[in-house]
């Protein structure tokens, strides 16, 4: 893992915040003490902010924080298509970002940040259930409902509070790799990597057994990527037919079952290369992809990086 330097979290708790929504951040980053984060939650002002759910929270901070800050999280609130946040808030969200902060919308977290401009042509996502009224209120925003989540590099956005979850890892993998993603994944008894494209839910034409039984699939999967997996054996292992397989997999996952497979391998590989010193043919054979020529091609054609640089990355300083 690289030597990184602390990077400061700032958690934006707005009237009606959702408490789900608020812990996700703390808990993704601070998962370990080794983790180079520091998380202050603030409010418009420092006191007591009335949350949904009957809760209210306690902030020690106000907006000063969010100048502090390199990632702003902004937690879902209830009535997001009704109440905007306060002129200060949106002010002072515009100056983090113009001074270089990510900020991250969780659900409908996406309201707010809608509100600042910075979602204006490009896409977005929120919870399903307010997918249309983020539309109808903010036009100009491309409203993408059938994600998890969406990286515009300076915006992000995410849709219910699992996918918050799935953004928070999304950002983490980014600065720390796959490794450590993993390890917060399984202190928070979460998926290790959802992608972005995923579907925010099984659509409603598709059976609820058919998708857990698609999940267990993909969990099998998981634990055989050095070993040969077929169209015809995931299908067989979820016990419908490949054709139905293909179409219903791409609905839920936003991948072709081989695509998702492909890119498994790849993340894999990308963890033996950040803890291990194996050669790429080792890894490649581990991983299922056969050769260091073949990992060295899906490797540039999907992270538009080499593996040798990107082992450079993740080994520099240790």
């Amino acid at each position: 893992m690289p030597t990184s330097p602390l990077r400061h979290v700032a958690v934006l708790v707005l009237e009606g915040a959702k408490p789900v929504d608020v812990s996700i951040p703390a808990q993704v980053f601070t998962t370990r003490t080794s983790m180079p984060y520091e998380v202050r939650v603030c409010g418009a002002a420092p006191g007591l902010v009335a949350g949904g759910d009957g809760l209210s929270y306690h902030v020690a901070h106000g907006l000063d924080v969010l100048a502090w800050a390199d990632i702003v999280f902004i937690p879902g609130y209830r009535s997001p298509d009704r109440d905007d946040p306060p002129h200060a808030v949106v002010d002072a969200l515009i100056a983090a970002h113009d001074r270089g902060a990510q900020l991250a919308a969780i659900s409908t977290g996406a309201f707010a940040l809608a509100t600042t401009g910075l979602l204006d042509g490009k896409r977005a996502t929120t919870h399903w259930h307010y997918t249309r009224a983020l539309a109808a209120k903010h036009p100009l925003v491309q409203v993408d409902e059938n994600v998890l989540f969406v990286d515009e590099g300076g915006v992000l956005t995410s849709a219910g509070a699992a996918s918050g979850i799935d953004l928070c890892l999304h950002i983490l993998r980014g600065d720390l790799g796959v490794a450590a993603s993993h390890h917060a994944a399984r202190s928070l008894v979460a998926a290790p990597y959802r992608s972005g494209g995923q579907a925010q839910y099984v659509p409603r034409g598709v059976p609820e057994p058919l998708g857990e039984r698609f999940a267990a699939t993909r969990e099998w999967a998981l634990h055989r990527l050095g070993e040969p997996l077929t169209l015809e054996a995931l299908a067989r292992h979820a016990a419908v037919s490949p054709r139905t397989f293909s179409r219903r997999f791409a609905e839920d996952t936003g991948y072709t079952p081989m695509q998702w497979v492909m890119r498994a391998r790849i993340d894999l590989a990308r963890e033996h290369l950040e803890r291990s010193q194996r050669g790429v043919e080792q890894i490649a054979a581990d991983v299922g992809l056969g050769t260091g020529a073949n990992l060295r091609l899906h490797f540039q054609r999907i992270l538009g990086t080499t593996s040798s640089e990107y082992r450079r990355t993740f080994t520099q300083g240790q």
